[in-house]
């Protein structure tokens, strides 16, 4: 064999361990956007979110985002006072109709210490609604949330989608989020689906207020 030949013999099997190499490199890449190795934080987050898509497996981008920006920034309702609030739980509690078996105190937050208190098992068991009222108002008042943490927890949402961990596209989770993150990251109503399946009825509250 010529020297150009064996120079083209060692050329080939280089060139294909250089594709090999990058191929692993971009599959690694991908796995660690994908969230293979979280954090404490974010494993904490992936347990509620999965257990909230079990329970309701009509969640779409906004519901996930609602439920993200819940636990994270609490019940956001600039000027409410208690008497706004109670006149609000009593309209609410009027047009209660059958809904889906819920706990009374669901934990929304990875840190536990934020909370949906669903109102039709919390009615049922005899909860005091003016203790209610007072502890979802104080939450509003008291309760700051970051935006930073906002931002990162969305990130962990959409990490979840990548290595199909929820039954939502990450596509429609970052278009969503983007579309949020443009207008200031507001509050948002549940999807459609969502409220004509489950008609969500509860209020947030820090769980050291829970009644």
């Amino acid at each position: 064999m010529g020297a150009a030949a064996a120079c083209r013999a060692r050329i080939v099997p280089l060139a294909a361990l250089v594709t090999l190499v990058t191929a692993v490199a971009q599959a690694a890449g991908r796995q660690v956007a994908a969230g293979s190795d979280p954090g404490p934080e974010e494993r904490a987050f992936r347990v509620v979110l999965r257990r909230q898509v079990a329970r309701y497996p009509l969640m779409d981008a906004q519901d996930v985002y609602k439920l993200v920006h819940q636990a994270t920034m609490g019940s956001r309702h600039a000027g409410l006072d208690s008497a706004m609030a109670a006149a609000w739980l009593d309209r609410e509690i009027a047009g209660l109709d059958a809904g889906p078996d819920e706990p009374v105190v669901d934990t929304i937050s990875g840190d536990g210490r934020m909370v949906r208190v669903n109102l039709r098992p919390f009615l049922a068991a005899g909860g005091d609604r003016a203790a209610l009222v007072a502890a979802f108002v104080r939450t509003a008042r008291e309760h700051v949330g970051s935006e930073g943490d906002l931002r990162r927890r969305l990130g962990y949402a959409e990490r979840m989608a990548d290595a199909g961990l929820i039954p939502v596209g990450r596509p429609s989770l970052r278009s969503f989020f983007e579309s949020m993150r443009s207008r200031g990251y507001p509050a948002t109503e549940h999807s459609d689906a969502y409220r004509a399946a489950y008609r969500p009825a509860y209020r947030v509250v820090l769980r050291s207020l829970v009644p």
